[in-house]
């Protein structure tokens, strides 16, 4: 390429073009192995969704009929390009998979599923499939912090980060030069795409953002291989991601701490199977229901102090007409919690519209919390105030919601998770699922990345 000479190479892009599994720290290794094994049970999970169906079958229908890669939970195969959209549409529905707090980023969805395609089709190892799947992170994480809040406020961080993100993971695999991952992020960036708007009348959008996010962005890379240019200045162009994007983007994230700051590690898993948003507050007000042995029947008012982009997303979310609706309904999420302790994929399908549910819905509320807001993005801090029936007030704060680096799930309770997403899938047996996620476990020993399914 012949105007490589003449490109100054973003550190980004020499980031993602030259990590090797071998420069990651032991620490962030255990992490992304941890993150890998959460996402294959929200894949399973995800796979007979109504929305991931309809996904899956274009994808099918668009070739080639068998191909090298897995459409995980189904006996078809298929290209990389169409196995990573069918996959990563099946990784976001039932809201389990991972979120990073500081760039509100779900990676997992948009890194995995396009980085097991390729690597199926090239025979990586599973080291090599690792290392690509940690400069996703990295590079999606901090294009996302990038972007700012006021990016969020419009646009699904996770749909257009996401797009780079699922460029820097083929294009380690693919195994791109610095010059050639610049052009990849460009072709990417300039494909960014994803809209908040699908929430007001509950559309399938979301499940569409990761699998455009990884499918465009395996796209650019593997265009980049053969030649194909694009933007220099993506980031911080005239015309570029920020410009277009953001009114609050911030360069320096792009960069920070690149190779000693692992944002990986930094990445949060989730507890109950709805937006991360409702997690603090669905934690805080178990919290002052257990310590003060109040039932469900006790509740008069449950007042949410929250950041502004909980208001943003949430605000919408007024009466939901559908479960992937109310996850994102703060009320539903708190009476779900409410009743049962913990808000899972089950009691969504059967409970979302019970009337107790909905009762428990009319009785809570959000308002801005300048302490909440000014940690945000940072910091997810849960705090309610509670009203009781017989007249008291009581107050609950979590600094740390289950599953973030702080409250983080074990190796234990990760496998159960997965599990129990796989058993909630229903595409495979209790023993297919169990020998598939021990498996999964060594990955990063894999002489050759084969099918997950075992």
């Amino acid at each position: 390429m012949k105007q490589e000479n003449s490109i100054s190479i973003h550190p980004l892009a020499l980031f993602a073009a030259e990590l090797r599994w071998e420069d990651v720290p032991p620490a962030v290794q255990r992490r992304a192995e941890d993150l890998w094994v959460d996402w294959f049970g929200s894949v399973l999970a995800g796979q007979s969704a109504r929305p991931v169906q309809s996904l899956t079958r274009f994808a099918l229908s668009q070739g080639p009929s068998a191909g090298p890669c897995e459409v995980v939970g189904h006996s078809a195969t298929t290209s990389p390009m169409m196995a990573a959209l069918a996959n990563a549409a099946a990784s976001h529905v039932a809201e389990q998979d991972d979120v990073h707090n500081g760039s509100v980023f779900h990676p997992a969805a948009v890194v995995f599923a396009p980085a097991v395609a390729v690597a199926q089709t090239i025979g990586a190892t599973g080291a090599q499939l690792m290392a690509a799947c940690v400069a996703g992170y990295e590079v999606g994480i901090r294009v996302g912090e990038f972007l700012g809040r006021s990016h969020y406020r419009i646009f699904h961080t996770t749909a257009t980060a996401g797009t780079l993100a699922a460029a820097a993971a083929v294009g380690r695999l693919l195994e791109l030069t610095p010059a050639q991952m610049q052009h990849a992020f460009g072709s990417a960036g300039t494909q960014s795409a994803g809209l908040w708007e699908f929430l007001r009348t509950a559309a399938d959008s979301k499940q569409l953002h990761t699998a455009h996010a990884s499918a465009a962005g395996l796209m650019a890379a593997y265009l980049a291989k053969d030649g194909f240019t694009g933007a220099q200045d993506i980031f911080t162009g005239a015309q570029g991601l920020a410009a277009g994007m953001s009114t609050d983007a911030d360069p320096s994230r792009l960069t920070d701490g690149l190779g000693t700051r692992w944002a990986t590690a930094e990445t949060s898993f989730k507890w109950h199977a709805s937006c991360r948003h409702t997690h603090p507050a669905a934690d805080a007000l178990l919290q002052v229901m257990q310590q003060n042995q109040l039932q469900p029947k006790d509740l008069a008012q449950v007042t949410c102090h929250v950041h502004q982009g909980a208001i943003d997303v949430l605000g919408a979310v007024v009466a939901p007409a559908t479960v992937h609706q109310s996850k994102f309904s703060m009320g539903t999420v708190l009476g779900l919690a409410a009743r049962f302790g913990h808000a899972g994929l089950t009691e969504f399908d059967e409970n979302f519209l019970a009337p107790e549910t909905v009762a428990l819905r009319e009785k809570v509320s959000m308002v801005l919390d300048t302490e909440v807001d000014t940690a945000y993005p940072q910091r997810w801090i849960g705090k309610v105030t509670v009203q009781t029936l017989d007249g008291r007030t009581l107050q609950g704060r979590v600094d740390d919601p289950k599953g973030d680096p702080g409250n983080t799930l074990t190796r234990e309770e990760i496998t159960g998770k997965a599990l129990r997403l796989a058993a909630y899938g229903g595409a495979v047996s209790s023993a297919q699922a169990e020998q598939s996620v021990q498996h999964l476990w060594q990955v990063a020993q894999w002489p050759k990345v084969e099918k997950l399914l075992k």
